[in-house]
Parts: C-alpha cells; sequence; structure tokens
C-alpha cells in the first residue's frame, strides 16, 4: 500500500509541475513514464496530423536513396498522406543528408501540399553523411566508449551518442529543431529508440549506471525537443514493441504515434502468437486513445538473428505475383487494428538504391475498404473484422489469414 501512495503523489506532483509549462509533458521515474499526457489537446494535435480516410486501405512510405529521386519517383511518393525520408538521403547528389531530404520533400510538396514528411533522426545511433555531424567534432565525450576506448558499439560499425552529455543533447535537438522549421518538413521520424530505453542494450560495454545514465538522458532529450520544434510538428517514433511491459504504450507521451517494425520477433520467455497479440492490442489501444499508428512489415515474419531481436530483418519476394500472395497475412494484422490514423506499409527493405521493386502498387490499394463496422472481435488467438466492403479473418496460431473482399477489383 505505501507503494502505491507514493507513486500517486509523483503522478500528482508532476501534473502540478507540467501544468505551468507550454506544453503539457509526460513526467517519468526511473526509465518508464508514469503520466502519459497529449502534448496538446487531441483536437488541436488532429489539426497537424496527415489525411485519413478509410475509403481504401491508408498507405504510408519509409524510403532512402542515395542520389536524387527522379522525377517519376517523385510522383509516386506524392501518392502516400505520410512519408519519411530515411537517413543517407540524396547526399551523393547534394552532399549531405539534410540538403538531400529538403530537396526531395519540396519536390514532393510541390505535388502533393497536404503530404506530411518526416525527417528522420536516430536517437542514439550516429549515423554519417549529416553535414551537422561536423559540429559534433567539438562536443568532448558526444560518443560512449567502451573499457578499451572503442567507440564504434552498434554492430561493429558505428557510433553510440552519450545521452547524458547535455551539450550533445542540445546538437541534437538544435538539429530537430532547425530542420523542422523548413516548411517542407512537418516533424520527425525518431528512430532507436528502443536500442536507447532497452536496460541490456550496451550494458556490457559502458556498464550499469553509464546505461541507467544515458536512459535519463533520452527522457530529458525528448522532451527538450518537444518544446523545441513546437506542438505544430509531428514526432514520430519506433516506440510500440510488445517486447515493454506495457507494450511501449508507457513512453508514448512525447509523441504523436508510434511506427511498428519486428512486430513478430518475441522477446523473452513467451510464444509468437503471444507476442504477437500483445502488439495487436497495443496497436488498438494506442489508436483508440488518437495516436498515429504506422504499422511495417516484410512481406513474411522471420526469425530476428540481430542483437537481442532489436532490429528488423525484412523478406525478399521474386515476383509481384509471390508479393501478392504474400500481402494477405500482414495486411491482415493491420486491419483488426487499425484505428483513425493508421496506416500500412509493406516492403523489403528502406532503400531504393538496388531495385524499383519499392514502388511496386498492390492490387488491394486501389480496392474500396470503406470505414470498419466495429472492432475486432477476438477468439483465442482468431480475430475477425468487418469493413463495409471486406472482412477479415486471421489466425495468430496458425499464422494464416483471408481477406474476403465485398467490393470489385478498382479499374487502373
Amino acid at each position: 500500500m505505501k507503494v502505491i501512495n507514493i507513486k500517486r503523489k509523483f503522478i500528482v506532483a508532476c501534473a502540478i509541475v507540467t501544468s505551468a509549462n507550454l506544453f503539457t509533458l509526460p513526467c517519468y521515474a526511473g526509465d518508464k513514464l508514469v503520466s502519459k499526457e497529449a502534448t496538446s489537446p487531441l483536437i488541436e494535435r488532429e489539426e497537424h496530423f496527415p489525411e485519413f480516410s478509410w475509403d481504401r486501405i491508408p498507405l504510408y512510405m519509409h524510403i532512402r536513396k542515395a542520389k536524387a529521386f527522379s522525377a517519376p519517383e517523385i510522383e509516386f511518393l506524392s501518392k502516400f498522406p505520410l512519408l519519411t525520408f530515411e537517413k543517407s538521403n540524396g547526399y551523393r547528389t547534394h552532399g549531405s543528408n539534410e540538403k538531400g531530404t529538403l530537396i526531395a520533400a519540396k519536390a514532393v510538396k510541390k505535388l502533393n501540399p497536404k503530404s506530411k514528411i518526416l525527417y528522420y533522426r536516430n536517437v542514439i545511433v550516429h549515423y554519417d553523411s549529416y553535414a551537422a555531424n561536423d559540429e559534433l567534432q567539438n562536443i568532448p565525450g558526444a560518443l560512449l566508449k567502451n573499457s578499451d576506448g572503442e567507440e564504434k558499439l552498434v554492430r561493429g560499425k558505428v557510433g553510440a551518442y552519450d545521452l547524458s552529455n547535455a551539450k550533445m543533447r542540445q546538437w541534437w535537438v538544435d538539429h530537430c529543431k532547425q530542420m523542422t522549421s523548413d516548411p517542407a518538413i512537418d516533424g520527425l521520424f525518431l528512430d532507436g529508440n528502443i536500442k536507447a530505453l532497452e536496460p541490456n542494450y550496451l550494458k556490457r560495454d559502458v556498464g550499469v549506471k553509464k546505461k541507467q545514465s544515458t536512459i535519463n538522458g533520452y527522457h530529458t532529450m525528448m522532451k527538450d525537443t518537444r518544446e523545441a520544434i513546437g506542438p505544430d510538428k509531428l514526432m514520430l517514433a519506433n516506440i510500440i514493441r510488445a517486447r515493454f511491459d506495457e507494450a511501449g504504450l508507457e513512453y508514448l507521451g512525447y509523441f504523436d504515434g508510434s511506427y511498428l517494425e519486428g512486430f513478430s520477433h518475441e522477446v523473452g520467455k513467451v510464444s509468437r502468437e503471444d507476442y504477437m497479440a500483445k502488439g495487436i492490442a497495443a496497436m488498438q489501444k494506442a489508436g483508440r486513445e488518437g495516436n498515429m499508428v504506422v504499422f511495417t512489415s516484410g512481406f513474411a515474419f522471420n526469425e530476428n538473428s540481430s542483437e537481442m531481436s532489436i532490429d528488423e530483418g525484412f523478406s525478399q519476394v521474386k515476383s509481384d505475383e509471390e508479393a501478392a500472395k504474400a500481402l494477405n497475412y500482414p495486411l491482415a494484422i493491420f486491419l483488426v487494428s487499425a484505428n483513425k490514423y493508421s496506416y500500412f506499409r509493406v516492403h523489403e527493405g528502406y532503400s531504393a538504391d538496388e531495385n524499383k521493386r519499392w514502388m511496386r502498387w498492390m492490387d488491394e490499394y486501389d480496392r474500396p475498404l470503406g470505414a470498419p463496422l466495429g472492432v475486432a472481435v477476438k477468439d483465442g488467438y482468431k480475430y475477425t473484422r468487418e469493413f463495409k466492403h471486406a472482412t477479415v479473418f486471421l489466425d495468430l496460431k496458425e499464422q494464416t489469414s483471408n481477406i474476403v473482399w465485398t467490393s470489385p477489383k478498382a479499374k487502373k
């Protein structure tokens, strides 16, 4: 009983402190938020959200290309109400990721001014090709080091930000503020949150105390970022994962929504179907509470061989026919989970450098869908949900699905 009372007092104290701020910001105890409050009232936040309609499957795009996008590629990108230009975007043509992203974003906006475009930033992994990296050289201790003084701690290839370093955090926040001040950029896509929050990630390299200090620094940096870019800019985080106690919902307070990947990579002593059912429940809850939910998937759910099952692997398909067959299962997962401001993307990776398969357009994308007639009905690991023009069946245990369309295929 004493523990409960203490926690209640902490929540009340947080509410009192944040009520005086320009934004209502979440408070946290240790490494978890204990009060999830929107950064501004939902009706105000919705003014800045992407367009949404149940008329067709609501889609999302997430892509990078080292060179400039061609005119046909820009035209294709302009179809999407919400898109993220990933890291290493346009730097080979324009000299930096910042310039490459801005040029591509402005080209898309010219064709579709309503498209919401997000600028990619990783909260912990230090990637090349950013012009802003030059300034980081003047900040001592900006990157984490192991006991041997090695800085390339992420996959043995790239560095990791020391989030306990206040000057480093200020550099990171200032860069986000600068990029989102351009009218072509509608907000941030924040990656690496799982690495930042997972207590065991890099713990062997930097020690328990330093890891905890970086977790605390992460919370400070997210709060500062929201304050810096303002309430009219979006913050979409890669944060909902069933690996967390509350599937990442406990960390949503800083953000306007969550992107999802690695959906089936169960962590711990839990079955894949239980892990995925927890993820579906988290998507449903986040959507009901007015958050954007962006579900992405490969064409199949593979075993995850990355460190601590954090990074996502992608399934390749050999033909359009194979892709059409593989679409059904991830699409069914999305449809039983979707609420207003939910968006879908199935893909083979984020790079547009190797091939044109990222521009594949499925027949289902043109079919009339219609609004849901109710929430999904769950029976064990089986889900059923009806839309105006489709009925969805999903079985996580058997890894099967069926979508029965009552609408004809759209004429092209």
